[in-house]
């Protein structure tokens, strides 16, 4: 008896099929069924299942002699199941990789439940993908539950294709698909009603495709009348069961909701029928008022008329436009004002002790500028540091000691006209008008090995977006560029062809690491003093919109690693609040088999734990070679990835250690302990003499000292002094 019973309806999709039973057959958990019901479809979908049938054993076609529609043809498989658990999945659909998996480790976790729910993302026909925003509802769900335990489960869309079933669960309690629209709804009501065990699984398991045209349900038809009939089921359902009775009240409000839905959606019903959509939606809804029950907020329309409805809605289209144009009124008018502000104290004079730090867009006290920041506090506390922040809820995780402004209020107008010194990684926003005197230090965001600034002109996918000639006028507000190694002083004057001073001193974040300081990552996960830390940090992808792509199936990893070790995951800071968490990282890190580290604001305390590192083309490999421990190049998509961004070494070639072309050999190279070896030393050492060499741990003084209080630099770091070099024709070493 397998585990799952996959049931895929096709009617006329046979542009998505392949893609969708790919999905399926290529999951690394292999114990299923697939049963495929070609609903009559007229295309070419019937020979495509019969062709996968003959391909794998798992896979079996049930041709009906006529279209029923998705409903009844999932009726169709159901007396063909035999697994453990049912999985409806729609055929232009798709298995996210890992999925099968993750699904049946919380199953068997959470003691084989009724119903399992998981996540989804929907997928758009242009490339765009987004996380379902209800997935906090599954992060925060309990064990095991009803819904009586956790109703907040029924806030999440209720259709049947992000879940599974228990099958004899199904058996026993006769569910079935009724014909026509909107059969998932009762069907899901009645089973999440009547499930004695909930469980939820926060990882996206399924793409839920949204097509461009061709989906049932966008489709402009009196057919969404059906909607009253499948509730009318909903509601016979409850009234057969009187322990259910205590949820018409929210079944009630959820159809009058669900129905105005669909009558303010402009490409359902025809504009001809949604008075009678209105009146027959009106009629339902009194017939079925429980006593007692509060009617108001929206679905209090549907006690008046179809006039008062109209006259609702342009009201509030009225109301809104209203306040568009109120806040474009106050938008102006709160330009002008702060313009005046600003303008008054740019006529005061700079304050010489002022120094304002922002860093990776005003997310908060991070990377170089924190290290200057910290610095200057114990070098010169003359200097008064004030930081950027991008909103209220930002300056909450600061420390409290720590004077903040708030981006575009008056505080940050007031401190960037007086401002004597600028400290920031990323460039200030263009409104900030840089006044004589004042010193703008660039600090970058560690040694580049992708292509940046001016060079992206010749790679539009990466530039997507990306204003090249707006970024190198902020750029030409840099008075000194801060330079790690002499491969990034030439890097930074061949991509930023601006006026700027290049300052040759380390990287002031890495202090830390030369330091060895000290670090209580590990205690705070829990992670055992003698096992070995590998970090994998992967960087985002520019060939892929949103930037993720799955390299590694982060569970398998875990597991091939061994007794012994620890691995830590730190994705890239731009993927950390997409879909990204939600393919199995969320999961994995809630049950203990790795730790998810994404979140952590200091990266060198990451580092710091890691007894190895696994990354991509993150720069985060060159911090990493300061502490001169192994390193790992898993270089899979090289040269998709090189084509589509740019990268200004080879970096498989110039590895700070050994290099996977594939899985396997990733974890050959553990199995075997090579990834530690005299190799895989040599190639780090080369490596650090390259990029590392300027790193000594005083590179947060020598700012400080050099730029802020003008001081002779420490160190045998020079301060290279003034004017651009010639860019050259290539990148070489010192």
């Amino acid at each position: 008896m397998p585990r799952f019973t996959l049931i895929v309806p096709c009617f006329k999709v046979q542009g998505f099929l392949r893609e969708c039973l790919d999905s399926v057959l290529g999951q690394c958990f292999g114990d299923f069924e697939l049963i495929a019901v070609d609903d009559r479809s007229p295309d070419g979908c019937g020979a495509i299942l019969d062709e996968y049938a003959e391909r794998d054993p798992r896979v079996k076609v049930l041709h009906l002699p006529e279209n029923v529609g998705l409903g009844r043809a999932r009726n169709a498989g159901l007396p063909h199941a035999t697994g453990d658990y049912l999985f409806f999945l729609d055929s232009d659909d798709t298995l996210t990789p890992g999925a099968l998996r993750a699904v049946a480790d919380r199953l068997a976790e959470a003691g084989d439940p009724d119903v399992l729910v998981f996540d989804y993302a929907r997928t758009y026909w242009w490339g765009g993908t987004r996380r379902n925003v209800l997935a906090p509802v599954l992060a925060e769900a309990p064990g095991v539950f009803t819904v009586s335990d956790y109703p907040r489960i029924l806030d999440l869309l209720m259709v049947v294709w992000n879940k599974v079933y228990r099958r004899e669960f199904v058996t026993e309690n006769g569910f079935a698909f009724p014909p026509g629209y909107y059969e998932d709804t009762p069907w899901t009501f009645p089973v999440m009603l009547s499930a004695g065990r909930i469980a939820a699984l926060d990882r996206i398991c399924l793409n839920y495709r949204q097509r461009r045209q061709g989906n049932i349900l966008s489709t402009t038809s009196r057919k969404h009348f059906d909607i009253h009939a499948q509730y009318e089921r909903v509601f016979a359902f409850v009234a057969e069961r009187p322990e259910l009775a205590r949820w018409r009240p929210y079944l009630h409000r959820k159809m009058g909701e669900h129905c105005l839905d669909i009558l303010a959606k402009p490409d359902r019903l025809p504009p001809a029928d949604k008075a009678e959509f209105f009146r027959r939606t009106a009629e339902m809804f009194r017939r079925h008022r429980p006593a007692g029950a509060l009617v108001d907020g929206e679905v209090a329309v549907l006690e008046g008329s179809w006039t008062g409805y109209l006259l609702r809605r342009q009201a509030a289209r009225a109301g809104r436009e209203a306040a568009r144009r109120a806040e474009r009124v106050r938008h102006a008018a709160g330009g002008r004002a702060r313009a005046g502000w600003a303008a008054v104290h740019a006529r005061r004079p700079l304050d010489e002790h002022l120094v304002v730090y922002s860093a990776s867009s005003h997310r908060g006290l991070l990377g170089d500028p924190a290290a200057v920041h910290e610095a200057a506090r114990e070098i010169a506390p003359q200097l008064r540091g004030v930081w950027v922040v991008r909103d209220a809820e930002t300056a909450a995780h600061l420390p409290p000691d720590v004077e903040h402004v708030v981006l575009g209020s008056r505080r940050y107008l007031e401190v960037t006209a007086r401002a004597k010194f600028f400290v920031n990684d990323v460039n200030w926003p263009g409104s900030l008008a840089k006044r004589p005197g004042s010193v703008h230090i660039h600090t970058h965001q560690g040694t580049p090995l992708k292509y940046v600034g001016a060079d992206l002109l010749d790679k539009p996918g990466a530039r997507l977006g990306f204003d090249v000639p707006q970024m190198l006028r902020r750029a030409d507000r840099w008075d000194y560029s801060l330079v790690a190694n002499r491969y990034s002083e030439l890097v930074w004057e061949r991509a930023y062809p601006c006026h700027f001073t290049s300052v040759r001193s380390g990287s002031p974040r890495n202090d830390v690491l030369v330091s060895g300081g000290p670090g209580d990552f590990r205690e705070r996960y829990g992670i055992p003093a003698d096992h070995t830390v590998v970090l994998y940090a992967p960087t985002r992808r520019d060939y892929r919109r949103g930037g993720h792509v799955e390299r590694i199936d982060l569970a398998r990893f875990a597991a091939d690693l061994g007794e012994g070790y620890t691995l830590v995951v730190r994705l890239h800071p731009s993927l950390a609040t997409g879909p990204a968490r939600g393919l199995g990282l969320a999961e994995l890190a809630r049950r203990g088999i790795l730790v998810d580290a994404t979140d952590e604001p200091r990266t060198a305390d990451v580092l710091l734990a890691a007894d190895a590192l696994v990354t991509d083309y993150s720069s985060v490999m060159f911090d990493y070679a300061v502490l001169d421990r192994p390193i790992v190049v898993h270089a899979d998509d090289w040269p998709a990835f090189r084509a589509s961004r740019g990268a200004y070494l080879d970096i498989t070639a110039e590895a700070p250690g050994h290099v996977s072309a594939s899985y396997r050999e990733l974890a050959r190279l553990f199995a075997s302990g090579s990834w530690r070896d005299a190799e895989s030393a040599c190639r780090r050492a080369d490596f650090r003499a390259r990029f590392c060499a300027w790193d000594d741990g005083r590179a947060a003084e020598r700012v400080v000292r050099t730029l802020l209080l003008g001081e002779p630099a420490p160190g045998p770091r020079p301060v290279r002094i003034p004017g651009q070099a010639a860019a050259p024709d290539s990148l070489t070493s010192a």
